[in-house]
């Protein structure tokens, strides 16, 4: 058969044969929630001080969290072509648009009150909904075109990066040479390349898509995830508060952690320790040494709060003295 008369090439949302979804799509898209609802409960425990990671800050976590962000973003482009192939099917696109739209502008609200210092002005549903409509002029594009403008964009922030961007009203862009302060940030560069890569990969794929069009999640799991891939928007919306509502009497009876009572003093110890010339191990032995003096004389919680009196600084200090003239042997691993 000519390749062109195949009505799944001219409109590749008519190889699932009928079927409104494809089970493979909405169970990637399940396991992306799931990934995201992991991030989440790790960064509100951290939040509640619960666990002493700080899993906002933490390298590996944020390399998740980019993951995670990027995987979304590529089942957008998947869903664009499966969901309009070279014709945009315009009530359906504008439907689904006003509502991440208006899901969007709902989390910027709620999160300038909730954490008005790091709220969320352009998150991930703010880029897929931009970039949603930024990638329409890529579905009538052959695919190696469509991979070759994701390379550009992906890069862009490494070649095209300018103070000019970082004009609050430009930081969308992502071309800036600084990270806004925000709990969660997903400009345009690089992210819309995810999306026009998503693009591209399904268009190269097709033939594989066409032949998995039958599909179905049919044990328990996949199940699971093909719903949650179905519902995905109301889920993302509706997992972190409630999240945050569950976590919160548990840290208001459990209290903190130890060790994450702990991090920020530790931190600003040994910072301060290395800073006069001594090895980061004996700094870490020392400060873990100088909280449980501190803890010991009933100091602690005064410490952490910063209401030592002069007197008392001059007991904490001394205390820290002793410390330091302690061997190795005899102080202990300190906080974990």
């Amino acid at each position: 058969m000519n390749a062109a008369a195949d009505p799944a090439d001219r409109n590749p949302a008519a190889l699932a044969l009928g079927a409104p979804r494809l089970d493979n799509v909405d169970v990637a898209r399940g396991l992306a929630l799931a990934a995201m609802a992991i991030y989440h409960l790790s960064w509100d425990l951290s939040f509640y001080q619960l666990i002493a990671t700080p899993v906002g800050a933490d390298p590996a976590w944020k390399w998740f969290a980019r993951c995670i962000a990027g995987s979304f973003l590529f089942l957008v482009g998947v869903s664009l072509v499966l969901g309009h192939g070279v014709k945009v099917r315009w009530r359906p696109f504008l439907k689904r648009l006003a509502m991440v739209a208006a899901a969007a502008a709902a989390i910027t609200v709620a999160t300038y009150f909730a954490f008005p210092q790091s709220y969320i002005f352009f998150g991930i549903l703010h880029c897929i909904a931009l970039s949603s409509v930024l990638a329409l002029p890529f579905l009538r594009l052959p695919w190696w075109a469509v991979g070759g403008a994701a390379a550009i964009v992906l890069a862009a922030p490494h070649g095209l990066a300018s103070e000019s961007f970082d004009a609050p009203a430009l930081l969308w862009v992502g071309l800036g040479t600084r990270v806004p302060p925000t709990n969660d940030y997903v400009s345009i560069f690089p992210w819309f390349g995810m999306v026009l890569l998503g693009l591209a990969a399904t268009r190269l794929a097709m033939p594989v898509l066409r032949e998995s069009a039958r599909w179905r999640a049919d044990d328990p799991l996949g199940r699971a995830l093909a719903w949650a891939g179905r519902h995905s928007l109301i889920i993302y919306l509706v997992h972190q508060p409630l999240l945050l509502a569950i976590l919160y009497p548990v840290a208001q009876i459990l209290g903190p952690s130890p060790a994450a009572e702990a991090a920020p003093f530790m931190g600003e110890c040994e910072q301060t320790c290395q800073a006069n010339g001594r090895s980061a191990e004996l700094c870490r032995r020392v400060c873990a040494c100088t909280v449980e003096e501190l803890k010991a004389n009933e100091l602690w919680k005064r410490a952490v709060r910063g209401a030592l009196t002069a007197e008392e600084q001059q007991t904490a200090g001394a205390l820290a003295r002793q410390c330091f003239g302690r061997p190795l042997s005899q102080m202990g691993e300190g906080q974990g």
